[in-house]
């Protein structure tokens, strides 16, 4: 092979780079196309807020012309400045089974943060903690789930072979109705309602007043009960206004609730439909709109993804999390016929998480990693 490496400048590059995921995944079966305009979104380094604090360059392998493989570089400044390191990004990495492939395309992204004095480069990260991140490790023979990450077993390999070794693991849960909601879930769930004074609301989606306030109200619990685990760094408001509005789209308003004790809002949960499951058939990954709205009307959707579930630091080991897990569960089996769910990602050392998981006898079905590498800088 002769591995040529270019950058993204145009339009017609940013498509390259976004499109090469179609024929390298075109005999899998359980692949979930991206769809096509929110990727655009994603990448736009001038509308989405991430880039306001972070930079990002895009690279493309080819062979001959033809494209066989993708990566972004990445600094998030925030991530730097909260833990006072000068740690790298890698992500959107692509390729081919080719370890030249691979080499070229992760060498380059090396390259680029060490020119930047970055001493280490970890990922993927699809761009930040908060987006996508972690390589399948595990669990290769189930659709991912919305948001999640999906790539070929053999990328392992190859990141491996350049280097790059484990930093973290991150779990998913499968949820069944049946080992969710169980005698012991319920005792405790009760037990804390009443101890607690706890009421579970939900979120106000209209009218816009009610729904900014709401916003606010979870953007100030995410970044107070996020910001003592492993690699987290606080969104900024537009961040967080930008991710709201996405996620408003595809939300089902029963599946996002604020926990409140005694009148003060400290905890809250958010579920989504899994649309992948409607999107796996869209594989041209190009619909929007009433097109997208009719592909997920007619598929079936009866499984959901548990996203985002936090507490407050202060009021946390006081079972408010169980109270939210049975909650969104009730919502999902009792009033929207959900067969099973998922509750990712968990660290794999995030003690709470994972007891609160096993106790709704959550499967451990699949792994995802992410990796460091200490940055060459010759």
């Amino acid at each position: 092979m002769s591995i040529s490496i270019s950058t993204v400048h145009t339009v017609a590059d940013l498509n390259r780079f976004i499109k090469m995921v179609w024929p390298l995944y075109k005999n899998d079966p359980i692949w979930v196309p991206p769809v096509v305009a929110d990727r655009k979104k994603l990448l736009n380094r001038k509308k989405n807020p991430f880039y306001g604090h972070a930079e990002m360059e895009m690279f493309l392998a080819t062979d001959g012309g033809k494209v066989v493989g993708r990566i972004a570089a990445i600094i998030n400044h925030n991530h730097n400045t909260t833990f006072n390191d000068r740690v790298g990004f890698f992500g959107f990495f692509e390729s081919i089974d080719n370890q030249e492939a691979a080499n070229a395309l992760l060498g380059a992204a090396e390259r680029w943060l060490a020119d930047r004095g970055m001493d280490t480069m970890r990922g993927p990260y699809n761009p930040s903690i908060n987006d996508e991140i972690g390589l399948l490790v595990e669990g290769f023979d189930n659709p991912p789930q919305i948001l999640m990450t999906y790539n070929p077993h053999y990328y392992s390999r190859l990141i491996e072979e350049f280097g790059l070794r484990k930093v973290k693991d991150l779990y998913a849960y499968r949820l069944t109705a049946q080992g969710f909601l169980n005698p012991k879930l319920e005792r405790v769930q009760k037990v804390v309602r009443e101890r607690e004074k706890l009421v579970i609301r939900p979120f106000n989606f209209s009218p816009k007043e009610a729904f900014q306030r709401d916003v606010q109200i979870l953007k100030n619990i995410y970044n107070e009960a996020w910001a003592p685990n492993w690699g987290a760094v606080k969104m900024t408001d537009e961040e967080f206004d930008f991710i709201a509005s996405d996620l408003k789209q595809i939300a089902e308003k029963d599946f996002v609730m604020i926990a409140e004790r005694r009148g003060e809002p400290v905890g809250f949960a958010l579920g989504l439909p899994d649309i992948n499951q409607a999107l796996i058939f869209n594989r041209s990954g190009g619909l929007v709109g009433a097109g997208l709205a009719l592909l997920l009307k007619k598929k079936k959707i009866n499984r959901g993804r548990i996203l985002i579930l936090g507490v407050k630091p202060a009021f946390q080991r006081l079972g408010i999390d169980a109270v939210l897990y049975y909650e969104l569960g009730m919502r999902m089996t009792r009033d929207h016929g959900y067969v099973e769910g998922e509750a990712s990602w968990v660290l794999e050392d995030n003690v709470m998480m994972n007891r609160a998981a096993e106790m709704m006898h959550g499967e451990m079905y699949k792994r995802y990693r992410v990796y460091d590498k200490t940055v060459n800088k010759n």
